[in-house]
């Protein structure tokens, strides 16, 4: 694969590239991860993402991607997190039992748009890891929105709601409805944004459950 083909690649045609891919040309991919060059690397992991949700191929390089999640490059945090995400589907093996505890560790991470991948991530492993979900439970509900810069508290707060609310949908958790109702209690989320979180709320406990 040249690398010069893979950066002329559309942004339109990533997916239909990314299902064309040769098996082999994998590997290749997975070095291109590592890349200094932020467009090498960005495509790379594009391709990874898209080539995730059809095919199992990519789940062998899960250790590489473990390994990222403890990078000092923050970069290299993300891409580790998005494509463990992206893989727990394949997981037949259940690794992400071992390592649920290491991408958690990432809602701690000194950059917020890692922390928001780390949250989002998680909307793709619940379907397929629901055993994982007091694990998962915990840690979102003892976040600390007030260490975050300001600017990003609104945009985390509604990524750990989504989750949370998604958790719930399939077991009711006191720990949850607790967490919602501070929520929209406080001062972080604007009207619109409580009243879309209320109807959500609503629409799984019945309407005795909101403010």
């Amino acid at each position: 694969m040249a690398l010069e083909s893979i950066l002329a690649i559309d942004q339109n045609r990533i997916q239909e590239a990314a299902k064309a891919l040769a098996k082999e040309e994998i590997p290749q991919l997975v070095d291109w991860l590592s890349s200094k060059d932020g467009s090498i690397r960005y495509q790379a992991l594009l391709l990874m993402q898209n080539r995730s949700v059809f095919f199992d191929d990519v789940y062998p390089f899960w250790n590489i991607f473990r390994d990222k999640l403890k990078s000092e490059n923050s970069y290299q945090r993300s891409i580790g997190l998005m494509l463990i995400a992206e893989n727990a589907k394949w997981d037949k093996e259940n690794r992400l039992e071992n390592v649920i505890d290491e991408y958690l560790d990432l809602l701690n991470d000194e950059k917020p748009i890692t922390i928001r991948q780390c949250v989002q991530g998680l909307g793709k492993i619940l379907p397929y890891k629901p055993e994982l979900n007091d694990k998962i439970i915990d840690p979102l509900v003892a976040f600390d929105l007030m260490a975050i810069k300001e600017t990003m508290r609104k945009s985390i707060l509604l990524d750990l709601l989504s989750i949370l609310l998604m958790i719930r949908r399939e077991r009711k958790s006191d720990k949850i409805d607790g967490f919602v109702l501070n929520a929209l209690s406080g001062g972080i989320l604007d009207k619109k944004a409580k009243k879309q979180i209320e109807e959500l709320f609503a629409g799984d406990c019945g309407a005795a459950c909101c403010l």
